[in-house]
């Protein structure tokens, strides 16, 4: 009898008597003509099964996630003919994080569970109490095996990564091209942010902020989508994953290999627990069950699981072979594509640490739909504290932040001062649409480009504002985040427009829960209102920053970019 490797869920396995053993022996004993050996002072089933026969295998489904699988795969085999064919162990591929979800649901058909991380049981509790279930009872025992996490990199372009160190550090500072899988469904993904997490500077949270934007800018589909990346650009860049990925990756003879590049500032490894579901098979202790022929007690299932745990944690070879080094770290590998040692690696063990990284994550990667509203009234001419005029300060941070958004941003923008189209002070210059758009994209820089060229006029700030909310809720995209982004100089100077007064009850007229757009104040200079910004973001559940040296104006916008789930009390 035979098991499989698939990614469907495993059906219900069966309950049958297949195994004779005897109450009490010390060493071995002897019924009839079968002998049951115990081993280190424990009953070895597979022994006692392949003697005794059987009549229907016992089924053993364990859940496994896919970089493991195969090599589980080839110890369930020799597990499986060691106990005479009267046990069929099924190994079922699925990602962790399915795997992680159905639990939390309500239940995987299946007597254990090994993920990529220690993580996803986190994850699987988080997301039941989020649904409102009781998290799932689970007997989670040590790692079976760990991985570290790498770069990789095409084989191609190995040489030139290499004449400089390939760390943290660098890819924090953008100065090596990162590719990162989503961290919402790769553990060596995420272990990976709190590895940056580490090495970003403790005094300024915004470096790290700022190096999830970047590397959220473009997601792969998956971590085989992001392998084919490589090699494909001018520049050599490098992919976020582990050791057992690319030695898998490579097994496959790829036209392009990969070769791991180890962080030289450290790195993080990833565990794989092997996790007992207890709701499914026997509960521990259980006794086994009395065979209704002739007296004799079949094996509990809880004892096939001790058993097969400990075939799994003799199996060295089989999980080296599929590019895995011990739970410590320890062992040599002979795989293409990565070191015989191993580095050395921390646990990626801080898994509160890890699910906080993962919102906020969550918050830097909402797909934005955002109306920037800019202010090019005379004031912008001033020289600032450096010497720039304050419209070069902004051209140079717009710019910059614009190479951090999505290409499935959707980004429009206004520039507005006093009388600037007839009676209106604000003037649309281009229309709210996505960023993958080159086209659009090209004319939004061009329009950036341009700025110095329209200053004039005042401050027609309170007008702006109202028309900005008005617009963005009028074309409101409920599957993304809509909202305004409105830099500004100075204060309103708008005599013949609203006042702050009248702007904050039309807000709060037109406010609608089911459609909100945020207003993102943005002060720059010495003369900025901020007293009537904070009141503006209030009134929108949005957010004030003030950017007083000219310096601070491009981690301002990183701020307003990062801390949409803290609005409207961000700090």
């Amino acid at each position: 009898m035979g098991r499989h490797t698939v990614a469907a869920q495993a059906k219900k396995p069966r309950r049958h008597l297949v195994m004779s053993v005897i109450a009490a022996v010390a060493a071995v004993g002897v019924v009839g003509s079968g002998v049951f050996l115990w081993v280190g002072g424990h009953f070895d089933p597979l022994l006692a099964t392949a003697d005794a026969g059987c009549t229907e295998p016992e089924q053993l489904v364990v859940v496994a996630d896919r970089s493991i699988a195969p090599a589980l795969a080839d110890i369930a085999d020799t597990f499986d003919r060691k106990s005479g064919e009267c046990v069929s162990t099924e190994v079922t591929a699925q990602d962790s994080a399915d795997t992680a979800a159905v639990l939390a649901s309500g239940g995987v058909d299946a007597d254990a569970w090994v993920p990529e991380s220690s993580v996803w049981l986190d994850r699987m509790n988080a997301t039941a109490a989020s649904l409102g279930q009781t998290a799932p009872e689970v007997d989670a025992r040590a790692s079976i095996a760990s991985t570290p996490v790498v770069f990789a990199a095409a084989a191609t372009d190995a040489t030139e990564l290499a004449s400089e160190p390939v760390s943290w550090s660098r890819v924090l500072g953008g100065a090596l091209p990162t590719i990162l899988p989503d961290p919402e469904a790769s553990a060596a993904s995420l272990a990976g942010l709190l590895a940056l997490r580490g090495h970003s500077s403790t005094e300024d949270p915004r470096q790290f902020a700022g190096a999830m934007i970047a590397l959220g800018k473009s997601i792969p589909a998956s971590t085989s989508a992001a392998f084919s990346a490589l090699g494909a650009g001018d520049t050599p860049s490098v992919v976020i994953t582990t050791e057992a990925q690319v030695a898998a990756y490579n097994s496959e003879e790829p036209p392009e290999p990969l070769v791991a590049a180890y962080p030289a500032d450290g790195t993080l490894a990833l565990d794989y627990p092997f996790v007992r579901l207890a709701a499914q098979g026997d509960a521990e202790g259980e006794e086994p069950a009395a065979d209704a022929e002739d007296g004799e007690k079949s094996t509990t299932k809880a004892e096939l699981l001790d058993a097969f745990e400990a075939a799994v944690r003799d199996g060295a070879k089989p999980l080296a072979k599929a590019g895995f080094r011990a739970a410590d770290g320890s062992g040599l590998l002979d795989l293409a594509g990565v070191g015989a040692e191993g580095p050395a690696a921390e646990p990626a063990a801080d898994a509160a640490a890890q699910l906080e990284i993962l919102r906020a994550w969550g918050v830097l990667t909402l797909r934005s739909r955002m109306l920037a509203v800019i202010d090019v009234s005379g004031s912008m001419e001033e020289p600032a504290a450096n010497g720039l005029r304050r419209i070069d300060i902004f051209q140079q941070a717009a710019l910059g932040a614009m190479q951090k958004f999505s290409g499935e941003v959707e980004l429009g923008v206004w520039v507005f001062s006093t009388a600037r189209n007839g009676e209106l002070d604000y003037e649309d210059l281009s229309p709210i649409a996505p960023l993958a758009d080159a086209a659009h994209t090209q004319q939004i820089a061009g329009v950036i480009q341009s700025l110095p060229a329209r200053l004039g006029g005042a401050t027609g700030l309170y007008d702006t504002t109202l028309a900005a909310v008005k617009r963005v809720r009028e074309t409101y995209d409920p599957e993304k985040v809509n909202s305004v982004l409105l830099i500004t100089d100075g204060k309103n100077e708008d005599e013949n427009g609203i006042s702050l007064d009248t702007l904050l009850a039309e807000l709060k007229k037109i406010d609608d829960p089911t459609k909100p757009v945020p207003v993102i104040m943005v002060g720059f200079g010495p003369d900025t209102d901020v007293p009537a910004m904070q009141q503006i973001a209030q009134a929108t559940k949005g957010a004030a920053y003030s950017a007083t040296k000219p310096e601070d104006l491009g981690i301002v916008l990183v701020d307003a970019l990062s801390q949409r789930s803290c609005r409207p009390n961000c700090g």
